[in-house]
């Protein structure tokens, strides 16, 4: 565990620098300064993360535009004229009935809240990844209006998926990175308590360097591979997320 810890690092080092951003789905709430704007257009980019790295971002830059490029602004001032720009946009099989209940529901969240990171806490504190998840899925779909198909798209540990877009969005908004890639938005959720993203690449890597041993790729997984790279840094686990991420795409070279 220790040469490995030492080699992790080292591809740590390598890999979480502003360059990364460049060719990956963070790049779009960089684009933006206003807390609100990161968070939203953050779990926009979280969400449509599937597919070429590519075309995830150029959907989200099609999104921003039809934002009016002031996503807060549009969520909290839209009217109904308003949302007839989002109609037609698709990304797989996130369409327009899916982007209206998003839109409708964090309308109704940050009239209430100033940061989306209340939506991911119970009673104001953080008890654990897997309840914030579990807690921000059942606050997200607690409307009459929720359609059964949006389900799809917003994870939960409580049917045991791995939750990776979801847990790389948190990445994003709760990880303080001096390097500037992550934002650490969010300090009421600890580091420490994080859950390392699990994609294709990280999957595959972490198999081959005995990080993982269960068969499948579930919620348990995810949690496996994390108490692994708690061994190797207890206060920030998921930093191993870019060196994994990063090793496989340069076996792919």
């Amino acid at each position: 565990m220790h040469q490995l810890k030492i080699f992790l690092d080292e591809k740590v080092d390598q890999y979480n620098r502003p360059s990364f951003i460049e060719d990956d789905p963070i790049v779009i709430p960089h684009q933006f300064i206003k807390q609100q704007d990161q968070e939203i257009i953050g779990f926009f980019a979280a969400t449509l993360a599937w597919g070429q790295r590519k075309t995830i971002i150029q959907k989200c830059n099609e999104l921003i535009h039809r934002f009016g490029n002031e996503p807060y602004r549009f969520i909290r001032e839209h009217g109904e004229e308003d949302l007839k720009n989002l109609t037609g946009f698709c990304h797989r099989t996130f369409n327009d009935t899916d982007l209206l209940y998003f839109v409708d529901f964090f309308s109704r969240f940050y009239a209430r809240y100033d940061t989306l990171e209340d939506a991911f806490l119970t009673d104001g504190n953080f008890i654990s990844i897997a309840d914030s998840l579990t807690e921000f899925n059942h606050l997200f779909f607690n409307h009459p209006n929720a359609p059964n198909r949006t389900r799809k798209h917003v994870a939960s540990p409580a049917k045991r998926s791995a939750c990776k877009r979801l847990n790389m969005f948190l990445r994003w908004m709760v990880r303080e990175d001096e390097k500037g890639v992550d934002f650490g938005l969010w300090k009421r959720i600890p580091m420490s308590g994080l859950v390392c993203p699990i994609d294709l690449h990280v999957d595959r890597t972490a198999r081959a360097l005995g990080l993982i041993t269960r068969k499948q790729t579930d919620w348990l997984t995810a949690m496996e591979l994390t108490e692994n790279l708690k061994r190797m840094d207890p206060i920030d686990p998921v930093k191993y997320d870019y060196a994994l991420f990063g090793l496989s795409i340069e076996k792919r070279h």
